[in-house]
């Protein structure tokens, strides 16, 4: 593949690459060297459920690693201690040692979906801090200045707002960069969100004497709402532990608005297909057939065809064969677990919670297909569940 290929193919889907031509310039010299580029992404394993959206950038690590590089994963036993500010109005409580590596092995296994292990390299910060003493702390502070720190919009932000803003949030960026000299980072990945984290990387490694790594910027993914970040708190998140059939109509919850942002940055179409897809939608097709296969790619890229096909196949029984109306009323609710009876009633598909619980027990209750067996049930609302009461009554769910 020539260099031009090979920009084209990392290129693609990535908000910004900083600069292009040391990006360039580093293929080339992998190339005449026969040395691949150590590429570079940190996770704070602050938690384990992670979503479509988290692994953007993943999946550019895995672009690389197609193209003979090595992916280096950082986990930030450190610095998940502090808890990164960046994009935060308010600290993060630090982890315990012990979270930190129950966390880190749940989070790996799902980058293994993704990614390739014979060319992953992982890699935790102990290993170079776990060792530094209070001068080298220093001489690490030293090389930046506080102006440039309160020229970052998250520390500017907090501290014109009177909020707290603590010395070992302003050391965060510190840290990550230091990863950077620590293993010899040719590239860093991460969310735009990232950028001034990732360029302080490149300010470190100059500051040692090293070759300055490039940053490649990949775009946040929004939530399956259209509106926010995809992110837990929100319930709008398709997470890698999700099965495939949840995935699938997760999926097909979407607005139209999102099809192509999802096609483009959590599938594998190439730029060519992309164009077909954003030509399709021009043209006035239904955008149902191109959720369809929006949501087969996405479970296939997790679960394989086979499981695709059978998500694809589960939902067309349910939606696409007459047996569910198009036109379902939406009920807004809450996020957190309530009992099914609970919401049949507050639904208006059940006029009392004795009729409730006699439909329930009469097999005639489901969430998304799948029937509820006890009265006494309970379920987590997400975006775009179907419950269906009896043989007529459907409500689609709507977190708020």
């Amino acid at each position: 593949m020539t260099h031009e290929k090979e920009l084209e193919l990392i290129a693609k889907s990535v908000e910004e690459i900083i600069p292009l031509s040391e990006l360039k310039a580093k293929l080339e010299k992998s190339t005449k060297t026969g040395k691949p580029l150590r590429v570079k992404y940190g996770i704070d394993p602050t938690g384990y459920d992670i979503h479509i959206g988290h692994l953007v950038p993943i999946r550019k690590m895995r672009d690389f690693q197609d193209l003979g590089h090595t992916g280096v994963i950082i986990i930030g036993d450190f610095t998940a201690q502090i808890g990164d500010p960046t994009g935060r109005d308010e600290s993060r409580p630090p982890l315990t040692h012990e979270q930190i590596k129950i966390n880190s092995a749940k989070y790996m296994e799902q980058l293994f979906t993704i990614l390739k292990p014979e060319q992953t390299e992982i890699r935790y910060q102990s290993e170079w801090f776990g060792g530094m003493g209070l001068s080298d702390v220093l001489k690490m502070l030293g090389k930046f200045t506080l102006a440039q720190f309160m020229a970052h919009d998250t520390f500017r932000n907090r501290y014109e707002q009177g909020l707290s803003l603590g010395m070992h949030e302003i050391m965060y960026p510190v840290l990550q960069a230091y990863d950077s000299v620590a293993i010899q980072s040719d590239v860093e990945l991460g969310a735009t969100e990232q950028k001034f984290n990732i360029l302080c990387g490149r300010d470190m490694q100059r500051y040692y004497g090293m070759d300055q790594q490039v940053a490649v910027l990949s775009p946040i993914l929004l939530g399956t709402d259209g509106v926010n970040k995809m992110g837990k708190s929100l319930n709008n998140y398709i997470a890698v532990f999700d099965p495939p059939d949840q995935k699938y109509g997760k999926v097909m919850s979407i607005p139209d608005s999102l099809i192509l942002n999802y096609f483009s940055y959590a599938t594998s179409y190439t730029p060519t297909q992309l164009k077909e897809v954003q030509d399709k939608l021009a043209s006035g097709m239904n955008p149902m057939i191109l959720k369809k296969r929006l949501a087969w790619e996405i479970v296939a890229l997790y679960h394989g065809e086979n499981e695709a096909q059978k998500a694809q196949e589960g939902f067309e029984n349910l939606f696409s064969k007459g047996e569910i109306p198009e036109d379902i009323p939406e009920f807004e609710m809450a996020a957190g677990s309530l009992k099914v009876v609970s919401l049949l009633v507050a639904a208006g598909l059940c006029a009392t919670n004795g009729e409730a619980k006699r439909l329930i027990m009469g097999g005639g209750v489901s969430i998304d297909g799948e029937k509820v067996s006890a009265w006494d049930a309970e379920m987590e609302p997400q975006n775009g569940m179907i419950v269906r009461a009896g043989k007529r009554k459907f409500a689609r769910i709507k977190v708020t």
